[in-house]
């Protein structure tokens, strides 16, 4: 009988360390997962984003508020920002247009008031006011590798009629424009293009596809900067300037010819 009890007792040992083993070998093995597999610097990642929205939040209450609300909602004077995402800070202040020295029709291209590091701190906060587009970032190579063919027939279709088909811009109803492209980069032109400022449509990534705007961006940096193995551009406007030319240069070229042979054979 105690023979009996002793091994029961030495069984139920022997299964409690199995059990202890067991637990601490998973423990083991889920440390060593989470390691390999949890992202990296994510806390780091969330602690520079906290510290980028507040720093944009100091930045949005001195040189914003007074305009678009002390929370972003909007007021009498300017539209809510609230889901308008980073990317219409990028473009709006990254451009100059924002902040807005006067009331006007349309806000003009002028040089930036912030630096790239508190354009990204505002864009930062916007961001978090309702999420929104989010700020274009093409890189040089995605550019060099687009089809230029492909985005200037997107570019035609659906950019020619208002930025004119070189992209130098041209005249809207009612005091507006559309500005001309020759100073706008290819993260620039994305950034409209998602979050349609001034009278611009809003062209979502269901209608062109992110590498479509790309190759849109591409044909845009094309026609702007090529050079021109032709002679002068004459602002790239076309036919029109280039016959006003010849005809002016043309018509005088003949008139001063027949004054001076008709001032001659009177001599």
């Amino acid at each position: 009988m105690t023979a009996s009890v002793n091994a029961a007792k030495a069984s139920t040992r022997r299964r409690r360390r199995s059990s202890f083993l067991v637990v601490a070998l998973a423990l083991v093995t889920t440390g060593a997962l989470w390691a390999l597999l949890a992202p990296s610097g994510s806390a780091q990642d969330s602690t520079d984003s906290s510290e980028a929205v507040r720093a944009g939040r100091a930045l949005y209450l001195q040189g914003c508020s007074s305009c678009h609300g002390m929370n972003a909602e909007g007021g009498n004077q300017a539209p809510s920002l609230i889901g308008v995402g980073s990317a219409a800070v990028q473009f709006q202040v990254g451009t100059g247009r924002m902040p807005l020295a006067a009331p006007a029709a349309e806000a003009k291209r002028k040089d930036p008031v912030y630096n790239q590091t508190q354009i990204d701190q505002l864009g930062a906060y916007i961001q978090a006011q309702g999420g929104g587009p989010v700020a274009a970032k093409v890189t040089k190579t995605q550019l060099d590798d687009a089809d230029l063919a492909f985005g200037g027939e997107l570019f035609r279709a659906n950019c020619a009629q208002c930025h004119q088909a070189a992209g130098q811009g041209a005249p809207l109803t009612y005091g507006k424009y559309a500005p001309s492209l020759t100073q706008s980069s290819a993260n620039d032109v994305l950034n409209a293009m998602r979050t349609g400022p001034e009278s611009m449509p809003v062209f979502g990534s269901r209608q062109i596809s992110n590498t479509q705007s790309v190759a849109i961006a591409a044909y845009v940096r094309d026609i702007t900067h090529a050079k021109s193995p032709g002679g002068n551009r004459l602002g790239s406007y076309g036919p029109v300037p280039e016959g006003l030319v010849a005809i002016l240069v043309g018509l005088g070229g003949l008139l001063v010819a027949a004054l001076w042979i008709g001032a001659r054979q009177k001599v």
